[in-house]
């Protein structure tokens, strides 16, 4: 959605589709670099005012760039010979809570969705956003289109949701990282779900989870082939997010690498090792609406524990102020200390169910390459370590390498 060319060709692309007989609803977002233009100009006038109504007016902003291709795309969907029509998010309605620039949805209504589709209609509706219980239009996060077509999709029961972005499906690790990384056929839904918690930014995180919850068929392609490449096969290439796995997957122990350079890690030192001090510490953050990842405590000496959490750069300011300006008072705590240079490395695969090593082999790899491990965190399909941030680039080529994902053959 960069340029008027490019609209036209997501309309002849969208026609495609209509013309072989589906039922299309298409979710855009923005054109490319509209809500960085608009934010940018909201920072400009108040740099450092960040309440509740900041927030209201900021959503009320950014919502504005959907608003304009969804427009531009039905229009040149009508250029096209196709019926078609758009909507805003609250026009839907798709309804949210009210936390504005992190809203989360709660319910759809489809009915006029539904009763354009059965007109032959293409439906276009603005993603990202919603409205809340009080009128006010809300935006879902960075990303949000991708959580709006799940969710749309989901309730309409779509027989398949198609992502279309600019690669061409889901990668081993990012190719710019390890050029040898390898496009998956397939991957399970439940790595999926693990490689957009843990940094891969091929698809947010909420809307895989919503294809999770309602079971939604799912397929990343790319937006850069040619439009009229034929459906059928357009509709067989990216990489399919399934719910099965089979044979052929559980023979890759680590499907991917994951990393995320947008993290910072806080230490809450000489709290108390009592019951409730972890509550009121991580109470007080998400109070703020600020999500935490890496979680780790350690051993008590002398009745004190140092207390250490990771968030995202983006809140890490606010973060350490609420810490060391309310928390660490109240608890007694000698000192809050933070670090924004850091980075989180994971690796995910369904195999690590059934075969033991894989951490070893991990910690192995990452010793060898001299990349000290601050953090660690794992689940039954993952493990991940934060470490310095300038070390990020040769940890993922590393255990890219030692789990043998720069073969050349294609992941089935």
């Amino acid at each position: 959605m960069g340029s008027a060319e490019r609209i036209r060709s997501v309309a002849k692309r969208v026609a495609k589709w209509a013309r072989a007989g589906h039922q299309v609803v298409v979710v855009p977002s923005a054109m490319s670099g509209e809500t960085n233009r608009l934010l940018g100009l909201a920072g400009e006038l108040a740099p450092a005012h960040i309440d509740k109504s900041y927030l209201r007016e900021q959503d009320m902003l950014a919502a504005t760039g959907e608003q304009a291709s969804s427009a531009l795309l039905a229009i040149a969907l009508q250029a096209e010979g196709m019926q078609a029509i758009s909507y805003t998010g609250w026009q839907v309605p798709v309804r949210t809570d009210s936390g504005y620039t992190k809203a989360r949805i709660e319910s759809i209504d489809t009915e006029r969705i539904q009763a354009d589709l059965n007109a032959g209609r293409v439906v276009v509706i603005t993603g990202f956003q919603g409205i809340d219980g009080q009128g006010h239009i809300t935006t879902l996060g960075r990303g949000g289109s991708d959580t709006s077509a799940l969710a749309i999709a989901a309730v309409l029961k779509a027989d398949e949701c198609l992502i279309f972005t600019d690669v061409d499906g889901v990668y081993t690790t990012d190719p710019r990282v390890v050029p040898a990384a390898r496009r998956l056929h397939s991957v399970s839904f439940e790595e999926m779900l693990e490689m957009a918690s843990l940094g891969s930014k091929v698809l947010q995180i909420r809307s895989v989870e919503f294809a999770g919850k309602y079971k939604v068929p799912m397929r990343v392609l790319s937006s850069m082939t040619p439009w009229d490449i034929d459906w059928a096969v357009e509709a067989s290439s990216g990489t399919l997010i399934t719910f099965e796995e089979d044979e052929k997957m559980e023979k890759a122990v680590v499907s991917g690498i994951a990393f995320n350079r947008g993290e910072a890690k806080i230490s809450v030192l000489g709290v108390p090792d009592t019951p409730g001090v972890a509550a009121t510490i991580l109470g007080a953050v998400a109070d703020a609406n600020i999500e935490v990842d890496v979680i780790i405590q350690n051993i008590s000496k002398e009745g004190k524990t140092d207390f250490s959490f990771t968030v995202g750069q983006a809140d890490y300011a606010q973060a350490l102020e609420l810490l060391r300006e309310k928390v660490a008072p109240s608890l007694g705590a000698s000192e809050v200390l933070g670090d924004p240079s850091i980075a989180k490395v994971s690796i995910v695969g369904i195999g690590m169910r059934s075969h033991v090593g894989v951490a070893s082999t991990m910690f192995r790899a990452l010793s060898q390459e001299g990349v000290n491990i601050q953090m660690i965190s794992t689940s039954e399909i993952k493990t991940s370590v934060v470490i310095n941030e300038k070390y990020l680039e040769l940890a993922v080529r590393a255990l890219h390498t030692a789990f043998g994902l720069d073969k050349t053959e294609q992941a089935a």
